[in-house]
């Protein structure tokens, strides 16, 4: 699928993934809508790639449609993806005992409503606007890409409520991907193992950090890169036979308990 000229909706965008994401996107001619809550980075690279940048909380519906809108404003929406996504860690149960101890129910709910709910509604009202449209000359109207984990699969100890939240994003990708098939759109997922984010933090320390987790990884021994992750989304994106997959990008890892 040919995205050029085409409008792009990356939530999440303002770092990490959903930045190298959004940076392939207009590298391929897209106009790309940086949708995230941090105002200051999405701002400064709705600039540096050309888009725009819209403040989107992904729990809030109207937001959401606001960012579709103005995405349709500047070309046709062909592409969203899904990129943005919490993971906080809290084991089931407590060490005491108590009640109290036990995992925050509405902790679960808000990690549940981010990454599972936000991509479902950002699907469904993405996907409605790309109902509407034309069929690019491959017959397609769009493509819808969502970012995942390998947690979905190999959740570790205190991960109960991201791989839930993943775990339901893997499990949504075919049947959606089959109720968008009769408007033309694409469905597929995308599910990262360790990637080099901000999540690390800077510094000598950080560094030190996250070579000792590459070493876990089967080969190569080291976390991955943004932009390796960007270029599967990219394929999910632009090749027209790829959909209703869920495909790990993770160098061959398999989570261990902990």
């Amino acid at each position: 699928m040919d995205i050029t000229g085409a409008s792009a909706l990356v939530t999440g965008a303002a770092s990490g993934i959903g930045a190298a994401v959004a940076r392939r996107l207009a590298a391929s001619g897209a106009h790309v809508v940086v949708a995230d809550v941090q105002d200051e980075k999405g701002e400064a690279l709705a600039a540096e790639i050309g888009g725009v940048f819209a403040h989107v909380d992904v729990t809030d519906t109207e937001q959401i449609k606001a960012a579709v809108t103005r995405a349709g404003e500047l070309g046709p929406l062909r592409v969203l993806v899904n990129s943005a996504g919490i993971g906080p860690a809290a084991r089931t149960v407590g060490r005491d005992g108590t009640f109290e101890s036990a995992h925050d129910l509405e902790l679960y709910k808000k990690v549940i409503a981010i990454n599972l709910i936000g991509t479902f509604d950002a699907t469904r009202l993405a996907g409605t606007a790309m109902s509407t449209l034309e069929p690019t000359d491959t017959g397609e109207r769009g493509a819808v890409v969502n970012l995942a984990s390998v947690a979905a699969f190999d959740g570790q100890i205190g991960q109960a409520a991201y791989s839930s939240s993943k775990g339901g994003i893997v499990g949504m990708t075919l049947p959606v991907a089959r109720d968008l098939a009769a408007i033309a759109v694409r469905v597929n997922t995308v599910a990262p193992g360790l990637i080099d984010t901000p999540i690390y933090g800077e510094g000598e320390q950080a560094e030190a950090f996250k070579a000792k987790l590459g070493e876990s990884v089967l080969y190569p021994k080291r976390l991955g890169r943004p932009d390796e992750l960007a270029s599967m989304v990219m394929e999910c994106v632009t090749n027209s036979y790829m959909n209703g997959e869920t495909v790990r990008v993770d160098g061959g890892i398999r989570m261990p308990p902990k």
